[in-house]
């Protein structure tokens, strides 16, 4: 079965009426987790972005810290990618690279200042690197004085081999 365009089905939306967009809406809802995350995100916490970032700092703060008592790195491995996987979906609720930028930099700076031995690991060592190739790409389409702010917290985050 073929879906419908995005233009199309925006089309169809400006012709429902009110209740039906509500219908829809919860229907929406109901049939995902991430659906029901970003609804919740664009009503409740999309007028303040930089409230909603300090709070997903907050978190990425958290579940970094626990994994400090983790004793095997393939465990960390996997909190990890959990982290990850929120920051890439925050990222995505917010669609502003300034802010994602952030994100991604305040994971690595919670990774590298942990304590957590993860350059004995080369999977981690990998994934720290690939989100450093991610912040790169993100600070590129940002302004020019922004770049410079943010590349010097960059280049502080890279791993000293």
């Amino acid at each position: 079965m073929k879906s419908a365009s995005l233009n199309e089905i925006k089309k169809e939306l400006q012709l429902l009426p009110d209740s039906k967009l509500l219908e829809l809406c919860i229907t929406l809802a109901k049939y995902k987790k991430e659906n029901k995350e970003l609804l919740d995100y664009l009503l409740f916490e999309s007028h303040n972005k930089t409230q909603f970032v300090e709070d997903v700092k907050t978190e990425i703060a958290e579940q970094i810290n626990s994994l400090k008592s983790q004793p095997s790195l393939y465990f960390v491995k996997k909190g990890l990618r959990k982290t990850l996987r929120l920051v890439s979906k925050y990222s995505k609720y917010i669609s502003d690279k300034q802010l994602s930028a952030e994100l991604y930099i305040h994971f690595c700076k919670q990774l590298k200042n942990s304590g957590i031995t993860f350059r004995k690991s080369q999977m981690i060592v990998n994934l720290y690197e690939q989100q450093l190739k991610k912040i790169y790409t993100l600070i590129d389409t940002l302004h020019e004085d922004l770049q410079h702010d943010y590349l010097k917290e960059v280049t502080a985050l890279e791993i000293k081999v």
